[in-house]
């Protein structure tokens, strides 16, 4: 009985052993950097005090150390240690290798989780290296901006699980991701190139206690409130629903909207095909084939996002607070989002400062952005616009915010003053409208157009 009694005790224990193993093993062993192999750049990488040591070198692009073997799905925790203040690091996930790529020497790409000591403070945002460029910057989230610890140990949980990437720094939601790229790819640890910034020459950046859980993986909640980018065409999570976020556009049919001044869905100028709802090309004039459509739904405040693929030389916009009251000849009357090839289209060089650029709320005000956040023309950009129930109002370009105003302040008022807008009375205040998007004749798709009521 003893006997029996104490192998079940050793059973037990073994399996209990067993199910702790699956949840997190070392993927740095402390010791030797077996497993792992440095590409791209130069920058040096060793084993000192348990911890794995890169250090930022002059002269040499980005340099990463990536795991040997890929991984899928997986929860991977480990502390960051960053010199310097004017630095910048990243952990790699479901990343690949370009061999031929930099000249060469290798070119990494995929997610990276980003590790940022400066004022700009986007630590735990999710970054594509070398493809897409940010996915997430923390202007989606400012209240994750404070908790990255400078010249101190902070601590990163990074979950992929299905298409879903979440990050934690120092034990709280950062960043949420949904993407259908990469279902598997090595992790990497970065050292940055340092460009210009020779001061940086020789600063380190450290990582340690580097475990990940593969197995018996659950998804973690997320709180409520998290902004979420989700690049799945036409979808909604299973958290943006409960964040109450709907579908404008379903991908499939016309439901929702009408043409505007109109009682039905234009006969011609749009096409709805393959999960997309275009402007047909009809020469650049405004209005003048299938006309703007609208929603029949009208919005007061509201987070609303978009994504839009320009062709070359391509103008059109998302308009808002569209009450269709003007009655007049061309595109319906509303505060507009514009959308437009800024080298190409002449538009951006008319109006005030730029006010007619890419982001900007057209003829009002202009849209402050860095070349470096965008996505070229031919390619998804995302656009979003928020309305905040005290009038407050946001642009968005790819989650970076490029513009903020006060709907009905004296500063909105004197802008209408100045602007082709002045003779509309009260223009831009009204209580509701309906969204707008633009026919200017130029060929441009819309897709994943979604809406939360605030």
């Amino acid at each position: 009985m003893y006997n029996i009694r104490k192998y079940s005790i050793l059973a037990l224990s073994l399996i209990n052993f067993s199910a702790f193993a699956q949840k997190a093993k070392p993927l740095f062993d402390g010791k030797t950097l077996t497993g792992w192999k440095a590409v791209a750049g130069a920058a040096p990488y060793k084993v000192e005090d348990g911890m794995i040591v890169g250090t930022m070198t002059k002269g040499t692009p980005n340099s990463f150390l990536i795991t040997e073997k890929e991984y899928g799905n997986f929860v991977l925790e480990l502390d960051v240690k960053l010199e310097g203040e004017t630095t910048n690091s990243g952990i790699q996930t479901r990343s690949h290798l370009k061999p031929e790529g930099n000249d060469g020497k290798g070119l990494v790409f995929g997610r990276q989780v980003e590790i940022d000591p400066t004022p700009r403070a986007w630590t735990g945002g999710i970054y594509d290296e070398a493809r897409r460029l940010w996915l997430y910057p923390l202007a989606l989230n400012p209240l994750a901006k404070p908790l990255y610890k400078k010249n101190e140990f902070n601590h990163y949980k990074i979950e992929c699980i299905g298409n879903e990437t979440k990050t934690w720094v120092n034990g709280v939601p950062v960043a949420y991701v949904i993407d259908t790229l990469d279902q598997s790819g090595f992790i990497g640890l970065q050292v940055h190139g340092i460009g210009n910034n020779l001061e940086n020459d020789g600063k380190k950046v450290y990582f340690k206690n580097i475990n990940i859980q593969t197995g018996n993986l659950k998804a973690s909640v997320f709180p409520k409130g998290v902004y979420t980018v989700n690049f799945t065409p036409n979808s909604l999570s299973a958290y943006e629903k409960s964040e109450g976020y709907q579908l404008l556009f379903d991908g499939k049919s016309n439901a929702g909207w009408v043409g505007a001044y109109k009682a039905a869905f234009p006969a011609k100028g749009w096409k709805i095909d393959n999960g997309l709802i275009s402007v047909e090309p009809s020469g650049g004039a405004e209005s003048t084939n299938g006309g703007d459509i609208v929603t029949k739904e009208e919005f007061a405040a509201f987070d609303m996002s978009f994504e839009f693929r320009l062709t070359p030389g391509a103008n059109s916009g998302v308009k808002y607070f569209v009450t269709l009251s003007e009655k007049n000849t061309g595109s319906a009357i509303g505060l507009e989002y514009q959308v437009l090839d800024d080298v190409l289209h002449p538009d951006a060089k008319l109006g005030r400062d730029g006010n007619r650029t890419l982001a900007s709320l057209y003829d009002l005000m202009t849209a402050k952005k860095e070349a470096r956040y965008l996505r070229p023309i031919g390619s998804w950009n995302n656009g979003r616009v928020v309305v905040y129930p005290n009038n407050k109002v946001e642009h968005y370009l790819n989650g970076v915010k490029v513009l903020e105003y006060q709907r009905g302040s004296a500063d909105f008022k004197h802008l209408v003053a100045i602007s082709k807008y002045k003779d509309w009375k009260n223009f831009g205040e009204a209580a509701k409208g309906h969204i707008l998007l633009q026919d200017h004749g130029n060929k441009v798709d819309f897709r994943t157009i979604k809406l939360k009521k605030l």
